[in-house]
């Protein structure tokens, strides 16, 4: 069986930056296998045709992405990310690609980037602390779409689809 293909978006360099610090700096490092990211579909067969889809869907221009605010995942800490665009363009290809999604693959889209994942509770709530502390909110620049291949831990990069092209 073909290892299962991940698309999540691409953003700015400067952005890209500040999320794989602030990864590195929370995320338990034996389990830090990839940078940052916001994960878009998490399991798409290696068999499914994605290129015209993802051609079709960056034909839009880039768009923002509002960084809204820190929550906690129990074990782990999240920036939550809003965008009206990025919500229509994931219920496009969930249309599209509808009867080969995986379970998790066909729930709504809730936007976000893990930067902690897996630790003591007690340890997320700290961090959760202290990520609140100083965060405000902000908006980011969505500029594509990465398709990866999930290599059993690592992923490697296929193909980025440049939003506008």
């Amino acid at each position: 069986m073909s290892a299962p293909r991940i698309l999540s978006l691409a953003v700015d360099e400067e952005t890209q930056a500040r999320w794989d610090e602030v990864r590195r700096a929370h995320f338990p490092a034996e389990r830090l296998l990839v940078g940052a990211h916001v994960t878009l579909f998490h399991a798409l067969p290696a068999d499914l045709e994605v290129e015209a889809a993802l051609a079709s869907a960056t034909a839009r221009r880039p768009f923002d992405v509002r960084v809204a605010g820190v929550r906690s995942l129990g074990r782990g800490v999240a920036y939550d990310l809003e965008s009206e665009e990025l919500a229509t363009l994931h219920r496009d290809l969930q249309q599209r690609w509808e009867e080969r999604l995986t379970r998790q693959d066909r729930q709504p889209l809730r936007p976000h980037v893990t930067v902690q994942n897996k630790v003591d509770p007690t340890e997320a709530k700290a961090t959760l602390a202290q990520l609140r502390e100083d965060f405000r909110a902000y908006d980011v620049t969505a500029l594509g779409l990465d398709l990866w291949r999930y290599d059993d831990g690592p992923w490697t990069h296929l193909r980025r689809f440049e939003l506008g092209s």
